[in-house]
């Protein structure tokens, strides 16, 4: 717009210099559209009505009162200016309110009519109409241009407002999850390792006594398993893979491992077997069924009162399947508890601050897309399976 009003202003100069070069009025011609063109690039570059809203400060209000007046006194010497009202009306509306733009475009339309009167030879019946509709469309382009400007402004404080609420929606799930996994960790880590060395130790103490080597047995048994407490705890805290997965190992391996492990230290048989040809299992897949095997066997040791558990795992080609079954004392129930959802230890509810194995063993199968079953009738032992999907992964 300052563009074309400068453009308009020059035309405008160059046809009144050149039909009236010799006029008295020339210099002052001159003069007014050199200082209309100055006060109008001094004019700010504000958004519609932000004059009235920055409290109409008296500076600008000047500038814009001093554009108009320039330009209706040179309309009156020279009709020909007339031509700059459509800038002049952007300028207007830019600068005001509607409700007081609309009166000073009303005004303009009305000098502008006027001379385009003086100019013409004989009536001509657009001149009173080319105007005013000129100027009507201007200030209904203007105001339709302003309303999308500000749908727009609002749609895009909108898509901010609502980005920053995703992004903090994320944050909380985030961290919810990172809790959720760390709950996760913990307990099928350092609590079941603490709680083994709490069992060792009250042991010890109980045979202290009567028996010092199978008292210094249980100690040293102790002492081994927070090795390995402090093991995990470290590669924990560095987000690593379980102890017996690191450095290349294999998922039977470890399972062998954790059954050697738990059959020295409860006495109590636990035997492993891999069915179907071993396939590559991710290794967040592999560390979700270590721990779940771990959890189960401390809810064995400590629960279930039994003779003998068992591991098997088994490849059946688009999933791995997991079963920790043992012969102890089943869970708590109604007979025949197949695929219980609780979390009850066999013989009775769950001590307090315990029962968070099976929820933990749901959960981390659940982020991986698998799915844990439980079976168990009081007096034949439990059956824990746990199954995940390979395709894809």
């Amino acid at each position: 717009m300052r563009i074309a009003f400068l453009l308009l202003l020059a035309a405008s100069l160059t046809r009144y210099l050149d039909h009236h070069w010799h006029s008295a009025r020339t210099p002052w011609v001159i003069g007014l559209s050199v200082a209309l063109a100055a006060a109008h690039l001094l004019l700010p570059a504000r958004s519609p009505g932000r004059l009235a809203a920055a409290g109409r400060r008296p500076a600008e209000l000047a500038g814009l009162l001093a554009v108009l007046g320039s330009w209706a006194v040179l309309v009156l010497m020279a009709p020909s200016f007339a031509w700059c009202a459509v800038p002049l009306i952007y300028t207007v509306l830019r600068a005001l309110p509607t409700r007081a733009a609309v009166p000073v475009i009303g005004a303009m339309t009305a000098l502008v009519v006027t001379a385009e009167l003086r100019l013409s030879d004989g009536f001509d019946p657009t001149l009173p109409l080319l105007p005013p509709t000129v100027a009507v469309l201007a200030t209904a382009v203007f105001r339709y241009m302003e309303r999308q400007g500000a749908r727009q402004r609002a749609l895009i404080d909108d898509l901010i407002s609502t980005r920053r609420e995703l992004a903090a929606t994320g944050r909380r799930e985030g961290t919810l999850a990172e809790r959720e996994r760390l709950a996760m960790e913990i307990h099928d880590t350092l609590a079941q390792g603490l709680s083994s060395q709490q069992m060792l130790l009250q042991a010890a103490d109980r045979v202290w006594e009567r028996d010092p080597a199978t008292a210094r047995g249980h100690v040293r048994t102790a002492t081994a398993i927070t090795a390995r407490n402090l093991a995990e705890a470290r590669r924990f805290v560095h987000d690593l893979a379980p102890a017996e997965l690191a450095d290349g190992g294999t998922l039977e391996a470890a399972l062998r491992a954790l059954a050697e492990r738990e059959t020295a230290e409860s006495g109590r048989p636990v035997h492993v077997r891999i069915d179907g040809a071993p396939v590559p299992v991710p290794a967040a897949a592999q560390a979700a069924l270590l721990r779940i095997a771990q959890g189960a066997l401390a809810n064995v040791r400590e629960h279930a009162d039994a003779r003998t558990a068992a591991l098997s795992l088994s490849y059946l080609g688009d999933q791995a399947v997991l079963d920790i079954a043992d012969d102890g004392r089943g869970l708590a129930g109604p007979p025949g508890g197949a695929g219980a959802d609780g979390d009850t230890p066999p013989g009775g509810p769950p001590a307090a601050g315990r029962g968070h194995g099976l929820p933990a063993m749901r959960a981390r199968l659940r982020q991986l897309g698998g799915t844990l079953t439980v079976e168990s009738t009081p007096g034949e032992g439990t059956v824990v399976s746990a199954s995940i999907p390979l395709e894809d992964r």
